[in-house]
């Protein structure tokens, strides 16, 4: 049997693959990002079983399977996402019949998952799954509540900045920042994964692995080299505010 761990932090790929072989699997591989998994897939044979997390450094995972869905050549795999995605997130899973688990990952949800993949092997293949309507359920939850505003720590004093106020989040030398449309950087003590799972997706939109920008703040948009595109926010100035390549697609979508 044939399985990979698909899965942008390694520490928890590492754990995960450990629990994995406890319950009697080997895992053959593990891979990090959108990009290293197209190339995996172009060169080796679609394996039996994938454990695969959502949000990858350099992208959703769905971007593997759009890829080689374009190019007729489906993978067809069963799947187990491994998700940090909250429960209103999970009723997409639930509907397209997908095992998940969420992350941290209890043994005992890992050992029934593997056996329904066992009593279904090679029965649920993702070229089945409505990867699409996932996504819509991933990015447009109802009934959800959203961050408003952020409290931040100045030496003694609390600052409370709204939503209304940020023209953009960076990461920077390890750091999160939160930029102004007063032209003023804060530190944040929180990560871009994080503020994206807790940002309306439909104000706010992660370009690249050192932006998340709001609609709002986008001032102009310019072509640019390699099919990608250039922002130009109102005040941030620091560096060039460009969106990834593999996000281009989708980020022109979200702008409707």
């Amino acid at each position: 049997m044939n399985i990979i761990i698909i899965e942008d932090e390694k520490p928890a790929a590492r754990l995960l693959q450990r629990k994995v072989e406890k319950l009697g699997l080997q895992v053959n591989q593990m891979l990090h990002s959108v990009e290293e998994s197209i190339h995996w897939f172009n060169n080796n044979s679609h394996p039996d079983l994938i454990f695969l997390d959502i949000q990858l450094s350099d992208g959703l995972s769905f971007e593997i399977f759009e890829h080689f869905g374009k190019a007729q050549c489906d993978i067809k795999s069963a799947v187990i996402f491994t998700t940090a995605y909250d429960e209103y997130a999970l009723r997409a899973f639930k509907l397209n019949s997908i095992d998940y688990l969420l992350k941290p990952i209890d043994e005992d949800d890992l050992a029934i998952a593997i056996t329904k993949f066992k009593n279904q092997f090679q029965k649920s293949l993702i070229s089945g799954l409505d990867f699409e309507a996932i996504k819509k359920m991933l990015v447009n939850p109802v009934d959800r509540e959203y961050k408003k505003r952020f409290t931040i720590k100045m030496g003694q004093q609390l600052k409370m900045i709204t939503i209304d106020e940020v023209e953009c989040f960076y990461s920077e030398n390890k750091g999160t920042y939160l930029h102004t449309f007063d032209g003023r950087d804060y530190l944040l003590d929180t990560t871009l994964e994080q503020l994206e799972s807790e940002l309306d997706p439909k104000d706010f939109y992660r370009i690249s692995r050192k932006f998340i920008i709001p609609m709002k703040g986008i001032k102009e948009i310019q072509m640019h080299s390699n099919s990608r595109l250039k922002v130009i926010l109102p005040t941030y100035k620091d560096d060039e505010v460009i969106v990834a390549r593999e996000k281009v697609s989708d980020f022109k979508s979200w702008l409707g």
